[in-house]
């Protein structure tokens, strides 16, 4: 099986993929326009920035599996990669630390002009005066928006400086907010109007689009930090630029909308004219430590590809079908019998939607359940119990809720 890496990995990862018996092609520095024309004969992709595009899916008739060797997916086209049948997985959590710490990096570099103080003193130009100015941390009020694996790092750190954390997400109940020794907002906006440094950490979703909108962002304090090390289209960047633009808050971001996709190179950008907006290059999970263990994740999920035929972390995978109709047939493990079965629900105009098969020990019997978007008439139910050297008893029963 052919691996086609269209990001760098580090070079351990190549080694263990080898080992599993795969061909690697190594193009660490390819960009979207590099595999739009396709990536030949590989059956699998990984990428942790590079933007997979339909056309890249299309052009690409062996890829049946893309794995995004980060958390979100949003650089990938999931519509086209579901209408070709290609499996999706990502590897989330095993980069929590390093955006944590990241976080607490941009928090304190606001804080303390790290980086002004860094440009002068290059520049040969000593501003003590100006710069022992800063208000410290302790006790000022974090604002976490989205309380997962990375939100719940940052809570953890924050707390270490001493500073109350007061939080909004979807899934933060008040016992879990217990848990993390945080206060629990109704809402976004109640967060903002608490804190004094506001911090994003939400997937990128249609329902999280511009979540952070202009109401938000107004909300916020004079003198408010915000942080983004989430994802750009999570926030209105237009009412950021223009709460920045006014100069009545600070923000420190790793991600924006305009980024350049090459790993390298000249760009331009409205925030460079900003004074009061610090900007990393996309870096939140770039410690050798968490690209380490992105990169074995996305080994394992290779591994369990290759040899077990089952792909972890399954994004594009539809979690229900409307199938209203189960056919439960126990059944003689034995070559031509789901084909039979199968066969005879074609021939009644019958689509057979999910279908999974186990095995009794001894390896004798089996059990297929099979989900059907109509209702067979008794006629194809009787026709399938009628094969009695091959089914056991075929029952039908509407569909699990």
């Amino acid at each position: 099986m052919i691996v086609y890496l269209a990001d760098k990995l580090p070079e351990a990862a190549l080694k263990e993929l080898g080992s599993l018996g795969c061909e690697v092609e190594n193009h660490p520095d390819a960009t979207s326009s590099d595999i739009a024309n396709g990536i030949g004969k590989a059956m699998v992709l990984v990428v942790r920035s590079t933007v997979v595009t339909k056309e890249c899916i299309n052009n690409s008739p062996n890829l049946t599996l893309i794995i995004r060797a980060g958390a979100g997916v949003n650089n990938i086209d999931l519509d086209a990669a579901s209408k070709s049948g290609i499996f999706v997985a990502n590897c989330p959590g095993q980069n929590s630390i390093a955006v944590a710490e990241l976080t607490m990096g941009l928090i304190l570099s606001l804080d303390r002009f790290l980086p002004d103080n860094v440009i002068d003193f290059r520049s040969g130009n000593w501003k003590k005066a100006v710069y022992s100015k800063a208000d410290g941390l302790y006790g000022k009020t974090l604002g976490i928006i989205g309380t997962g694996q990375i939100g719940t790092e940052v809570i953890r750190r924050a707390r270490a400086f001493g500073m109350p954390v007061v939080a909004w997400s979807r899934s933060l109940t008040p016992e879990k907010a217990e848990q993390l020794d945080v206060t629990c907002a109704a809402s976004v906006k109640e967060v903002a109007s608490q804190c004094d440094i506001l911090s994003i950490h939400l997937a990128m979703s249609p329902e999280t689009k511009s979540l952070i909108s202009s109401d938000v962002l107004s909300g916020l304090k004079d003198g408010a930090f915000f942080i983004n090390t989430a994802r750009a289209e999570v926030v209105d960047e237009e009412a950021l630029y223009r709460e920045l633009n006014s100069g009545r808050i600070r923000a420190g971001l790793d991600v924006f909308s305009d980024e350049p996709e090459f790993k390298k190179g000249e760009f331009t950008s409205r925030f460079q004219k900003l004074d009061n907006v610090y900007i990393t290059h996309h870096i939140g999970a770039s410690t050798k430590q968490a690209q380490m263990a992105v990169a074995m994740d996305a080994v394992d999920i290779v591994r369990g590809y290759l040899q077990e035929g089952t792909v972890r972390n399954w994004l594009n995978r539809c979690e229900k079908t409307q199938a209203p109709w189960q056919l439960i047939v126990r059944h003689f493990d034995k070559p031509g019998v789901l084909a039979n079965v199968l066969a005879e629900l074609k021939d009644a105009g019958i689509n057979a939607q999910e279908m999974e098969n186990v095995i009794f020990d001894g390896m004798k019997t089996a059990c297929c359940s099979i989900q059907l978007d109509v209702k067979p008439d008794d006629g194809v139910i009787d026709a399938i119990n009628e094969r009695h050297d091959e089914v056991i008893t075929a029952v039908l029963l509407p569909t699990r809720t």
